[in-house]
């Protein structure tokens, strides 16, 4: 994990995660975060493995990461166990690795439950 951690603090990340979600939506950001995943899944496995993310990950101008950075990003977002990401491991990762999607996380669940739970006379 300090591997990866120490790689991932040398690259310049810029968040543009909160800017995508303002032009495209909730939907379509998910939509986005989807068509990643399947550019860096396994099409046999329909997960993201340790071969397809090393295989991948000029996509993501990550080629000079060692073995052991593209496990720990695994290890990061592998919920189940299972050494690989499934779409949902992959989005939940996306959205932890996003310092602007993190924080204005509670503000959007707040006006998503707003907007679900609105009555239309306004009243609980």
């Amino acid at each position: 994990m300090a591997a990866y951690e120490s790689t991932m603090s040398a690259v310049d990340f810029e968040d543009y995660f909160p800017s995508m979600i303002v032009r495209l939506g909730a939907e379509g950001f998910i939509g986005e975060l989807c068509n990643g995943f399947q550019l860096l899944m396994d099409c046999e496995k329909g997960l993201i493995t340790f071969e397809s993310l090393k295989r991948n990950s000029f996509l993501l101008g990550l080629q000079d990461m060692g073995d052991d950075e593209f496990v720990c990003m695994l290890r990061e977002g592998d919920l189940d166990g299972d050494g690989n990401l499934n779409q949902l491991e992959f989005c939940i990762l996306m959205f932890r690795l996003s310092p602007g999607l993190m924080d204005g996380s509670k503000q959007w669940m707040q006006a998503e439950a707003w907007e679900s739970f609105n009555y239309p006379d306004g009243d609980f």
